[in-house]
């Protein structure tokens, strides 16, 4: 599932909060607001009021027999009201109205799940993924990488693909709308051009994600070097042992040579690692611009 995309600048308790409680944002996008009054509101008060004339229409209308219906709807509506009336209302350190104090403060810091149509939310997923690897890699957290520029070019570039990909989404939807209505053969000449912009702006965002990408693959192949490392050196330095049994089996002259291959082998694993450290390095660099 996507998670909630923050810009860099909003402080990192908030944007962990942010991140952290994604429905809730969604929620507050859609028009809850936490922090409104208890009051009885005015949509209530209309079907309380538009109920209560045509009870008493129909009584008018049928007689007195209907006096078991108006009763009825009044005692309804009473229980309605009484019900909405206890509601407690939410604390004020609540998360629910801190979260909501935090997003009306960061208005246009943040993106959810519905700034996005479904094609930016495949690519927006993409770029959450590739980001994933890299950070979560073991040759970043053993600094193989650069680290820190990591932490902190990563979160940015997400941050402004995510902002495109919105922007790009909102677009879309406008140029739908449009077609939708009808369109002269004038109206589709003038919507060319504008149609062939939304789709190179698209083009240069999937170039942004596929480097992203590119640059997750080169980390997991030094991830996979170092981890193939790692297992040849445990076998190294258990080699004595082997040669050992082998001199004793008067077979050392027989496997000699092919223990002897082991240590080519961690030798050419560890340019390998070395390799695809700096491919990754590089990759980070096409990636920075």
């Amino acid at each position: 599932m996507l998670r909630v995309v923050v810009d860099p600048e909003v402080p990192a308790e908030v944007a962990n909060l942010m991140r952290r409680n994604g429905p809730l944002l969604s929620r507050f996008h859609n028009g809850w607001d936490p922090e409104a009054g208890t009051g009885i509101p005015g949509a209530v008060m209309g079907v309380f009021g538009a109920t209560t004339v045509l009870a008493l229409g129909t009584m008018f209308l049928v007689g007195p027999g209907a006096f078991p219906l108006l009763l009825l709807m009044i005692v309804e509506l009473f229980i309605l009201l009484v019900v909405y009336l206890a509601r407690k209302p939410l604390p004020a350190d609540s998360i629910e109205r801190v979260l909501f104090r935090h997003s009306r403060q960061w208005k246009g810091r943040f993106l959810v799940l519905e700034d996005f149509d479904h094609p930016s939310r495949e690519l927006l997923g993409r770029v959450q993924r590739a980001i994933d690897r890299i950070l979560r890699s073991r040759v970043n957290a053993m600094g193989l990488l650069d680290s820190v520029r990591n932490s902190v070019m990563l979160p940015a570039e997400e941050w402004e693909i995510a902002r495109l990909l919105a922007k790009l989404s909102a677009l879309r939807a406008k140029h739908r709308d449009l077609a939708r209505s009808g369109r002269t053969p004038e109206v589709v000449a003038a919507m060319q051009p504008l149609e062939r912009a939304l789709a190179a702006s698209e083009a240069a965002v999937v170039a942004r994600v596929e480097a992203l990408e590119r640059y997750a693959r080169h980390v997991e192949e030094a991830e996979r070097a170092l981890l193939s490392q790692h297992q040849l050196e445990a076998l190294r330095s258990h080699l004595p042992e082997y040669e050992q049994l082998l001199a004793e089996a008067g077979a050392g002259r027989l496997m000699a040579p092919e223990i002897g291959h082991l240590a080519q082998d961690a030798d050419r694993l560890q340019q390998a690692l070395r390799d695809s450290v700096r491919s990754a390095h590089e990759a980070f660099r096409y990636l920075d611009g």
